[in-house]
């Protein structure tokens, strides 16, 4: 099932008695779980009737003692197993015949107590799908994988979890926000809550409230140095090169590569397309078509030779950055990059 249905599901008080969460992603694993937490019982009825077990702590009898057992003056009881990962041997209990306790957990996922909600929050990882319990549970329990966004899918993102919100934001601020806060949901949804705790619902997010609170310079990140090097800006790309600098700690140099690393390989991309047209060159390299005007231009100012050049340095540079071949500074590591891209 999508994160989507088993939400819905969940409002309109649908329960199934195993939910089994799992996935490189956390957040929608944690947004599941905490909604099954807070929302199926009643304060009156949690005492009795909720428990949450953490993985390293339980073993399958243990669980399954629990997940057993009747509720007491409430028509559900709720078990949630916390970091289901650290369940020992977990699959290898399900899939071996013939020891004993190895064999009931596979016959109670195929015939759950219909008044225990049991849900198990696997995360960082999932269960080998050719496993007797992989397929099991996708037969008779709810399934759930959830899967880590990449890079150029977290703009979007930020604008639908705002707009849930009833909040807008400019482009440029959602690019802001994914180049410095990664791919990491939870840590972005942090950051945009604490936002609109000080922001009006009636104003636009855009750059101003980024730089005032959560913390990215409007004017001094990678995002403004993409587009000075873009435009091959010099005064600008050398400005915030030496504020990097001089602040190394908070732009780290793997992270400044690695950014510009991607925006190079869509200019690239962009040259490869034979249909420019802003609308599919923008869907064709995965970008806002907002910023469709400042690919343009660097494809101007980098031709097909320059730009695989281009690639090669910042290569180069991020095995020197790792201390590799290299004993300078950061800063003077940025500094000779910026050069050589510029000229």
């Amino acid at each position: 099932m999508t994160y989507a249905a088993i939400l819905k599901e969940l409002k309109n008080k649908i329960y199934h008695p195993v939910y089994f969460l799992q996935g490189e992603e956390p957040y929608y694993i944690d947004i599941i779980s905490d909604y099954i937490e807070k929302n199926v019982l009643d304060e009156s009825e949690k005492e009795f009737n909720q428990t949450v077990l953490y993985g390293k702590d339980v073993d399958i009898a243990t669980i399954l003692s629990y997940a057993k057992r009747f509720p007491m003056m409430s028509n559900y009881q709720v078990i949630i197993i916390k970091e289901a990962q650290d369940i020992r041997n977990l699959v290898k209990k399900a899939d071996k015949d013939g020891k004993e306790g190895k064999d009931d957990f596979l016959a109670y996922v195929e015939n759950p107590l219909k008044s225990t909600l049991l849900v198990f929050c696997y995360k960082y990882g999932k269960i080998d799908a050719r496993t007797k319990l992989a397929k099991l549970i996708d037969k008779s329990a709810v399934l759930y994988e959830s899967k880590p966004l990449y890079d150029n899918k977290i703009p979007d993102w930020v604008v639908e979890y705002a707009a849930e919100r009833n909040y807008k934001i400019v482009p440029k601020a959602t690019y802001l926000i994914a180049d410095y806060l990664g791919t990491d949901l939870s840590k972005v949804a942090n950051e945009l809550d604490k936002l609109m705790l000080n922001i009006p619902v009636t104003e636009t997010i855009n750059e101003k409230h980024i730089e005032k609170f959560i913390g990215i310079s409007k004017d001094y990140n990678v995002f403004e140095l993409s587009t000075a090097l873009a435009k091959k800006d010099v005064l600008k790309a050398n400005r915030i090169v030496k504020h990097f600098g001089a602040n190394i700690k908070a732009n780290p140099l793997v992270m400044t590569i690695g950014v510009l690393y991607n925006y190079f390989t869509k200019v690239l991309k962009y040259h490869s397309l034979a249909d420019k047209s802003r609308n599919n060159a923008a869907s064709e390299i995965g970008v806002n078509p907002f910023f469709m005007a400042e690919y343009e231009t660097a494809a101007k100012n980098y031709p097909v030779n320059k730009l695989i050049q281009v690639i090669d340095y910042l290569r180069e540079y991020d095995v020197k950055s790792k201390g590799v071949g290299a004993d300078m500074e950061e800063g003077d590591l940025l500094t000779e990059l910026v050069y050589k891209i510029l000229h």
